[in-house]
């Protein structure tokens, strides 16, 4: 099969296409002929060395599909041949086949093209897990999201806003203000121009915001603290600046905050299959609805991978990048 190589990592222009053999499934697996594979940071960063897979998963980059199952593991029962389907993958998405354990592939949602399946799975495994399960989310409760015009960012303005919650978010010009606000968000706030700590505080009658989803770190960090509420919960899923900085921990304390946190790939087979679970009961009717969807920038065939990593690297994307992989 064709896939993406990126040898011993580095800049973009590492990624080319080569052969492989054709993965097996597993018992558990099914083995998956791509339509479409989603682009994300995670792939960024495994391609320059600092996100290596763990143990077991694919070395080929690639974290979601969407496709056809092609072949059965050993005790497979929620999957046929022939079924359509989009997953989270443990890697080797970049790829013409994938295998998938079970519980992490979902139905295409009703109306949803192949293309706009395969741009579900990371951001919606990520959002879920980690401001509805780990921020527990509630409807009436105000929320900033960092990196609003980001494929995690609009996917969580939009769960955050269909389930009742005043959104606020960050973006660094105003076109990705505007697309926020389209798609949800109560107030975008330019970083460039304007102060978030001010903003949130000006919106809040000074109370803060009940939950921070953050993937900046660095500089971030101590005004995150200072934008939260009482008791709230400050959510951090990467650091696009640095994880390493003097922070005043006070406030954790008078505030009564909590800060959390997580990396998706690494968890168990179990937990992204209760994932799933709660993406399809509370999550799918939303998309089939028309409530929620997935943002799409560009769509790159699979061979110029190396033009989407450099796309996503230089953030003026607004929504998701995709990879073309089988013809339409």
């Amino acid at each position: 099969m064709n896939f993406i190589d990126h040898g011993k990592g580095g800049l973009p222009d590492v990624l080319v296409p080569s052969q492989c053999t054709v993965p097996s499934p597993a018992p558990g697996e099914v083995l998956v002929r791509v339509a479409y594979a989603g682009v994300n940071r995670p792939d960024c960063a495994q391609r320059s060395g600092r996100y290596p897979p763990p143990p077991g998963a694919s070395s080929i980059i690639g974290l979601e599909v969407s496709g056809e199952v092609v072949a059965l593991g050993e005790g497979v029962t929620q999957w046929k041949v022939g079924d359509s389907l989009c997953a989270l993958t443990n890697g080797g998405a970049y790829a013409q086949y994938v295998t998938v354990p079970q519980g992490q592939a979902l139905p295409i949602p009703k109306g949803f093209s192949m293309l706009q399946a395969a741009a579900l799975p990371e951001n919606f495994f990520t959002v879920w897990t980690n401001v509805f399960q780990r921020g527990k989310l509630q409807k009436g409760e105000t929320f900033l999201v960092h990196g609003g015009s980001s494929g995690i960012g609009l996917t969580a303005i939009q769960l955050a806003h269909a389930f009742g919650a005043k959104v606020f978010c960050t973006v660094g010009n105003d076109d990705k203000a505007m697309a926020c606000q389209e798609v949800g968000a109560d107030i975008a706030i330019n970083y460039t121009t304007q102060d978030f700590v001010e903003v949130v505080m000006e919106n809040t009658n000074k109370q803060g915001v009940n939950i921070v989803l953050d993937m900046v770190g660095g500089s971030y960090m101590q005004r995150n603290l200072q934008a939260l509420s009482l008791d709230g919960r400050l959510v951090q899923i990467a650091y696009l600046q640095t994880s390493k900085v003097e922070v005043d921990w006070i406030s954790l304390m008078t505030k009564r905050l909590t800060f959390t946190g997580s990396t998706l790939r690494p968890r168990t087979a179990a937990d992204k299959m209760q994932m799933a679970t709660e993406l399809k009961q509370s999550v799918w009717p939303l998309l089939e609805a028309g409530a929620v969807k997935p943002v799409i920038y560009k769509v790159f065939d699979l061979t110029q991978a190396n033009q989407a990593h450099a796309l996503m690297e230089s953030s003026v994307h607004i929504g998701k990048i995709m990879l073309k992989v089988a013809a339409d």
